[in-house]
């Protein structure tokens, strides 16, 4: 297959700087479509996959998977886009397309693995699949999306996965204007989740253990902040709540929020992978039909879904605009998090 060289911005080992390099894009193929980037968002994922501390990292690696741009060029069968639309590409860029899961929209759960934006097998070229700190990408049209005209390009690209990964729990527990819900954690996900329930018409709480938090979760849309490390202000908040979506990105006990759920309530877990070293207390799961469950993002109907509702609402994250160079050092400020609340690169300083 023919290939050609853009500009990117990877990392050949797990302690080395990420830095300018040239890597392989496939020549557009007739369901392909070519993306000029503009915007990429940085994903706390970015990080990890850069420094393999999940393992499996193939080497170089290019992360990004919030990506927004517009199409340069369509392939010979495309019928979605045309040159010059608004596009955006988002976690995954292929499926099997066959099993169960793909069959019901549900391609980020594909029961033979699905294909992700970055550090994937590419199913048309002999390499890892390379991500959006680059230049260009070139995408099947089915793993493509559409960009509201109405929203602030800047800060579109975060919502392809903060976005989705917040608003497909809350979509499956059906959240809406008599709901109440409560987010764990005031990070890159924790404030799109209390402003995409907000938009939902929930009663929105904020958990905190940082009182000074509360001014800003307000202004986002919650309605109260509670002090998870205030024993009073915990116990008040005794069997409240319909659904928590937890959104601490390490290990902690989760079993005081757990208290807090209703009859029938669910803790959703959407930002932290790996052992937990707390012992789940079944007893109030058991006594209340509570539950715990795990969600990642959304397949493509439902991050378009996303995407319009948040056209709709106007609901865009808070973010701050870096340049590609300085990517090593947004990094270690996402690691003392330093950051309110996500990182985008504007891609025009890659390409100057």
């Amino acid at each position: 297959m023919n290939t050609y060289q853009v500009k990117a911005f990877g990392t050949e080992a797990k302690d080395a700087d990420l830095k300018e390099m040239n890597i392989a894009r496939r020549e557009v193929q007739p369901r392909d479509v070519e993306i000029d980037i503009l915007y990429c968002g940085v994903c706390h994922s970015d990080l990890h996959t850069a420094r393999n501390d999940w393992s499996g990292t193939k080497y170089p690696a290019v992360p990004g998977h919030e990506i927004v741009g517009r199409i340069t060029k369509v392939g010979s069968e495309v019928t979605k886009f045309k040159v010059g639309d608004l596009a955006g590409v988002g976690c995954l860029v292929d499926s099997c397309r066959t099993c169960d899961s793909c069959q019901k929209d549900l391609e980020q759960y594909c029961l033979n693995g699905n294909t992700g934006t970055y550090n994937s097998k590419d199913k048309y070229l002999e390499q890892q699949t390379y991500g959006g700190y680059s230049e260009k990408v070139v995408v099947d049209q089915d793993f493509v999306l559409r960009i509201p005209e109405n929203l602030d390009l800047k800060a579109v690209a975060p919502l392809l996965c903060a976005g989705i990964t917040t608003y497909s729990p809350l979509r499956h527990w059906n959240v809406g204007p008599d709901s109440k819900v409560a987010v764990v954690g005031l990070g890159g996900l924790g404030h799109m989740a209390i402003k995409i329930a907000k938009g939902m018409g929930a009663h929105v709480s904020l958990f905190s253990r940082t009182p000074s938090k509360e001014q800003e979760a307000k202004a986002m849309g919650a309605d109260e902040m509670i002090i998870s490390t205030d024993e009073n202000q915990m116990k008040n908040a005794k069997g409240k709540f319909d659904l928590i979506i937890d959104t601490v990105p390490y290990d902690h006990d989760i079993n005081p929020y757990i208290l807090t759920l209703g009859v029938s309530g669910t803790l959703v877990l959407v930002g932290y992978l790996g052992e937990m070293e707390d012992m789940l207390k079944t007893v109030p799961m058991i006594l209340g039909r509570r539950s715990v469950a795990g969600s990642v993002i959304g397949g493509i109907k439902e991050t378009q879904e996303m995407l319009d509702f948040c056209g709709e609402k106007n609901i865009l994250p808070e973010i701050e605009m870096i340049n590609m160079q300085d990517i090593n050092n947004a990094y270690e400020r996402m690691l003392r998090s330093d950051v309110r609340y996500r990182f985008v690169i504007d891609m025009q300083s890659l390409k100057g």
